[in-house]
């Protein structure tokens, strides 16, 4: 049963190295010069306080403007998950130097994952938005667990498995409202989504090979798991009081409160992650966000 596995992870690595090539830099394929601050960058459904009255009320351009802070905070966590993803990538390449097409699928990812953070980092400069570091907090525990669970654990692999997924799926979320948001935006979660798609296939299976531990250690996992969990959907859907202060909304802290209460922003988070949630708890491993 194990040399099957190994003979299939083999496989589906070679596949995902081919489908890898031929690689173009995400920062020459953005048209950059149709950025503007005119349009929504997040659709309004997606935005934290949309259903809440109060919201309702704000000037258009002030809901416009909260779009574009949520969705630097959106690419402000991936580009944290993919700089802790790029630390323990390069580590473990000193690991598979005697395995070619496992090295060359770290590779692969490492130039991706390097390709996005640059993508992201250009949005934020070219949007001239003020930025304060307080608006984008960043989850202690989970930081944790992706810089020291051990590489080949599944305690590592379920972590990267939330990491890929939770951000995938808002991704895909907002490309279904293509008419709705900047065509700059739609061009960068597009490329964002497509590296992604094998990066995800690639950490399920990796999960796969791990699991039969997993299956005996659940008990251990999940209390720890559900915390990490529960910080990912803190950091990505439910913002910082000072990021609703950058996007120039009196009490800021009152407009956090309102987010967390928002059945509307609740059943979104519930949409976001129900397929997640449902492939953990196929694999004995129960995790709820609430």
């Amino acid at each position: 049963m194990h040399s099957l596995m190994v003979a299939q992870a083999s496989a589906l690595t070679e596949q995902l190295n081919r489908s890898s090539n031929p690689y173009r830099d995400p920062l020459s394929r953005i048209d950059w010069q149709s950025l503007d601050l005119d349009h929504w960058w997040l659709p309004e459904a997606a935005v934290s306080l949309h259903g809440i009255p109060a919201y309702d009320h704000l000037p258009e351009a002030q809901r416009k403007r909260l779009s574009q802070y949520e969705f630097i905070n959106f690419i402000e966590k991936a580009l944290w998950l993919e700089g802790i993803f790029m630390e323990r990538i390069s580590r473990a390449l000193a690991d598979s130097l005697g395995q070619p097409s496992e090295t060359l699928y770290r590779l692969h990812e490492l130039r991706e994952e390097a390709g996005h953070s640059l993508m992201f980092m250009e949005l934020i400069q070219r949007s001239g938005l003020p930025i304060d570091p307080a608006a984008f907090k960043r989850p202690r525990l989970a930081t944790w667990v992706g810089r020291h669970a051990p590489y080949r654990s599944a305690a590592f692999w379920i972590a990267v498995l939330i990491g890929e997924q939770v951000p995938d799926h808002m991704n895909r979320m907002i490309r279904k409202h293509r008419a709705q948001i900047s065509d700059t935006i739609y061009e960068i979660i597009t490329l964002h989504a497509i590296d992604e798609a094998r990066h995800i296939v690639h950490a399920r299976a990796t999960l796969e090979y791990c699991l039969p531990i997993a299956g005996r250690l659940a008990p251990i996992y999940l209390p720890l798991l559900n915390h990490v969990f529960r910080q990912f959907v803190e950091a990505f859907y439910f913002p910082a009081p000072a990021l609703y202060q950058l996007a120039g909304l009196d009490q800021p802290a009152r407009w956090a409160q309102r987010a967390h209460a928002n059945t509307a922003r609740i059943t979104f988070v519930d949409e976001c992650v129900a397929s997640t949630l449902r492939q953990l708890a196929g694999k004995n491993l129960p995790i709820s966000w609430r």
